[in-house]
């Protein structure tokens, strides 16, 4: 009686998929505020707020009403909202028009559209770009 209900279920084409499973994308929505620690085992995008610390070992994407205030750590990253803190990126970091990003960049490719704010102390390679001297330019 109960193995002919469990096969009903596992042949069910309804069935959602297991989060964390190949090809899936975790989600902080907007109007969302996080405050703490996340561990993603695949890509994330955040519309909402997060305030504390990412680990992702795929890509995340801030989208333009997204905030992080914090550190991430992760593969690759899409920002086209607001970053503040330290960010680590693995591959490349794609900076949109409309992101605002203030903080410690190390990154090992750089993408910024014009438009951007990007105030940071960035690290490409295991070079760190300083800031401008204004002694030496004279």
């Amino acid at each position: 009686m109960f193995k002919n209900k469990s096969k009903e279920s596992n042949n069910n084409s309804n069935t959602p998929s297991i989060a964390g499973g190949s090809g899936s994308t975790n989600s902080l929505v907007a109007g969302t505020s996080i405050e703490g620690t996340i561990v993603a085992t695949s890509d994330i995008r955040i519309d909402g707020s997060l305030k504390g610390i990412l680990d992702c070992k795929g890509r995340v994407i801030i989208g333009p009403e997204g905030s992080v205030d914090g550190e991430i750590t992760c593969e690759n990253a899409v920002i086209e909202g607001k970053f503040s803190g330290k960010l680590k990126v693995k591959d490349l970091l794609n900076v949109k028009e409309n992101a605002n990003i203030q903080g410690d960049v190390q990154t090992d490719k750089l993408l910024v559209q014009p438009g951007a704010v990007y105030n940071v102390t960035c690290s490409m390679g295991g070079q760190t770009i300083k800031a401008f001297d204004k002694k030496s330019a004279v």
